[in-house]
C-alpha cells in the first residue's frame, strides 16, 4: 500500500508539475503573441524618380496627388529629406542595409551588383519573427535575400505586360499596366500570409522612372494644361564647369522617339513593343495626332526646347496619376482589412528628379533637385497627423527607423539614425549637415561628386570628369545658380566647410572620398 500511496502522489506531483509547465508555456506563447501584436506592420513604398515639386503635400501646383497626400496627413511629411547617392539602385541598397555606398558596395549602376549575403533590415527584421516580402523593382542585379517572398521585374522592368522573376528561379509575364500589376501582386501576397505575424513589405513601383509611358487611361490627362517654363529653363550654367559639360538637357539632349514617342517608320521603343493589340491601339490613337501636329508645324530652337518640355511633363505626370492611384488601393487595402492603425506606411522616391529646372531631366547631382526626395510617413499613435519636418533625414535612416520601431536592435555598423525620436522625444536633435556621394561616370556625362551641406551652405567637390569645387549660399541662391568658390569674402566659411567635409569623410570611412581630398 506505501508504494501504491507514494507511486499515486509521485504521478500527481509529476502531473501537477507538468500541468504547471505547459501553463508557463501557454503564457510566454500568449505573451510573445501579445508583444507580436504590438509591434507595427511596415509597408515601405519606393517609387523611382518622383520629384517633390509633383507632389502636392509639397506644394505642387503642376498636379493632385490626393494619396499620397493621405499618408502625409495621417503622419509627416519631411521638407528636409535627402539621399546618400542620387541614382537608383544605389539608393535602394542604401535602404536596406542603412548604409552608404562606400560601405554596402553598390555604388553605381554600371559596375555594382548588390552582395546579398550582408546584413540589412529585411533581415534583421525577418529573424524577430516578421515575414517579409519585396514586390516589384528591385534593381539590385541579384536575387533578394532575407525575404519570405520575393517577386521582382528585371532590371528596370517594362510598363505594358512586363516580365517578373519569380522565387522559384522562374519568370512569367503578365498581361497589363506595371503599377496596376505591382498593385494586384501586392494584394495577393497580403490576402495570402500568415495573419498571426507583424510584416515588412516593400513595394517598387517603376513609375516615373523614364520614358514616362503612361496607362492608356491616362494619356492625354494634361493636354488642356500649359506648364508654366522654370525661370531657370535656360541657365547658362556660368561658373559652374560641371553642369556645362552634362547631357541631360531637354533640349538638346531628350530623344524625340524614345523619350517623347514621336516615332519615325520602323523605330520602336521596348515597351512599345510589349504593348498588346488593344494598348497599340490606344497609343498609336493618342500619339500619332500630335507626331502630325509637331511636323506640320516645323518648329526649331527654342520653340521646338518648350515644346518639348511640355510633352515630356504631360507623359511625366500622366505617369505619376497611376503611381498615385495605386498609392491610393495600398491604403485602401489596409483601411478594409482593419490594418490602418497598427501600420507603418512610408512613401518616398528612390531619389529627386528634374522636371525642367536648369533646362533638365534626370538626376544625379548634389543639387536640390536631385539631392532631395520625398518622403512622407504615417505612423499612428507615434506621429501627429499633419506634422511638417524640417529636420534634415536622409534615406540612410529608414533601416534603423524601421528596427527601432519594431524593437529591434539597431547593428552598431549601420551608419544611419532612427528618425522616430524626433517624434517622441523634445530633446532630440537631429542632423546639423549631411554628406553625400555620387559616384558614377558614365551616362548623361555627370561628373562623380562628394560633398557636405549644411542649413545654410552646400560645398561640392567635383572629381574624374570635371576636377574643381561648388560653393553656394542656399539661403540666398535656392537654384544654386551662383558658385562663390574662390571668390574673395568666402575664405573663412569654405575653410568651415571643408573641415567639416572632412569630418564627414571620416564619420562615413569614405577611403575614396578621402584619395580623392589627397590628390592634386
Amino acid at each position: 500500500m506505501r508504494i501504491t500511496k507514494t507511486l499515486f502522489n509521485n504521478s500527481l506531483r509529476s502531473a501537477f508539475f507538468g500541468v504547471l509547465f505547459f501553463v508557463h508555456l501557454a503564457e510566454a506563447d500568449a505573451q510573445q503573441k501579445a508583444q507580436t501584436a504590438k509591434r507595427p506592420n511596415i509597408v515601405i513604398i519606393i517609387s523611382d524618380d518622383h520629384a517633390y515639386q509633383a507632389i502636392s503635400a509639397y506644394g505642387s501646383k503642376l498636379m493632385q496627388t490626393p494619396n499620397i497626400d493621405r499618408i502625409a496627413k495621417g503622419g509627416v511629411t519631411f521638407n528636409k529629406a535627402y539621399v546618400t547617392n542620387s541614382i537608383c539602385g544605389p539608393s535602394r541598397a542604401v535602404i536596406l542595409t542603412g548604409k552608404y555606398s562606400n560601405k554596402n558596395g553598390f555604388k553605381d549602376n554600371e559596375n555594382s551588383r548588390f552582395n546579398g549575403d550582408q546584413d540589412s533590415f529585411i533581415k534583421q527584421l525577418k529573424a524577430s519573427g516578421y515575414l517579409t516580402a519585396w514586390i516589384g523593382k528591385w534593381h539590385l542585379e541579384s536575387q533578394p535575400q532575407g525575404f519570405d517572398y520575393w517577386e521582382i521585374l528585371p532590371g528596370q522592368g517594362s510598363y505594358y505586360n512586363p516580365d517578373f522573376l519569380t522565387m522559384d528561379g522562374g519568370k512569367k509575364k503578365v498581361e497589363g499596366y506595371v503599377s496596376n500589376i505591382v498593385e494586384d501582386e501586392t494584394e495577393s501576397w497580403l490576402d495570402k500570409r500568415d495573419k498571426s505575424k507583424p510584416f515588412c513589405l516593400v513595394i517598387g513601383h517603376k513609375a516615373t522612372h523614364r520614358t514616362w509611358l503612361p496607362d492608356t487611361c491616362d494619356m492625354g490627362r494634361f493636354d488642356k494644361t500649359t506648364f508654366p517654363l522654370p525661370h531657370d529653363f535656360y541657365d547658362n550654367y556660368a561658373n559652374r564647369i560641371a553642369a556645362q559639360q552634362q547631357e541631360m538637357s531637354i533640349a538638346k539632349d531628350m530623344q524625340m522617339g524614345y523619350d517623347l514617342k514621336m516615332l519615325q517608320p520602323g523605330e520602336e521603343e521596348g515597351t512599345i513593343n510589349r504593348m498588346n493589340a488593344a494598348q497599340r491601339q490606344k497609343f498609336d490613337a493618342y500619339y500619332k495626332p500630335i507626331q502630325a501636329d509637331l511636323k506640320a508645324r516645323h518648329l526649331s530652337g527654342n520653340a521646338l526646347a518648350e515644346w518639348k518640355y511640355q510633352r515630356y511633363m504631360r507623359d511625366y505626370l500622366s505617369t505619376a496619376t497611376s503611381l498615385d492611384r495605386n498609392i491610393g488601393r495600398t491604403l485602401d487595402y489596409l483601411d478594409k482589412n482593419h490594418l490602418t492603425e497598427n501600420t507603418i506606411v512610408i512613401y518616398m522616391s528612390d531619389q529627386g528628379f528634374y522636371l525642367g529646372e536648369h533646362g533638365w531631366f534626370d538626376k544625379r547631382w548634389m543639387y536640390e533637385e536631385s539631392f532631395r526626395t520625398p518622403m512622407v510617413m504615417r505612423y499612428p499613435g507615434v506621429i501627429k497627423p499633419e506634422t511638417k519636418s524640417e529636420d534634415f533625414v536622409m534615406n540612410v535612416d529608414i533601416a534603423p527607423t524601421m528596427l527601432d520601431a519594431a524593437k529591434v536592435a539597431i547593428p552598431k555598423d549601420m551608419q544611419g539614425e532612427s528618425m522616430l525620436p524626433l517624434f517622441n522625444n523634445k530633446k532630440a536633435k537631429g542632423r546639423d549637415e549631411m554628406y553625400y556621394h555620387y559616384y558614377e561616370n558614365g551616362e548623361h556625362a555627370v561628373s562623380p561628386q562628394f560633398g557636405v551641406r549644411t542649413k545654410r551652405y552646400k560645398l561640392i567637390r567635383f572629381y574624374k570628369r570635371v576636377n574643381n569645387w561648388e560653393l553656394y549660399d542656399l539661403q540666398n541662391d535656392k537654384g544654386e545658380m551662383n558658385n562663390l568658390y574662390g571668390k574673395k569674402g568666402y575664405e573663412k566659411i569654405t575653410a568651415e566647410l571643408k573641415n567639416e567635409l572632412n569630418k564627414q569623410i571620416d564619420k562615413y570611412q569614405d577611403d575614396d572620398a578621402k584619395l580623392v581630398l589627397t590628390q592634386k
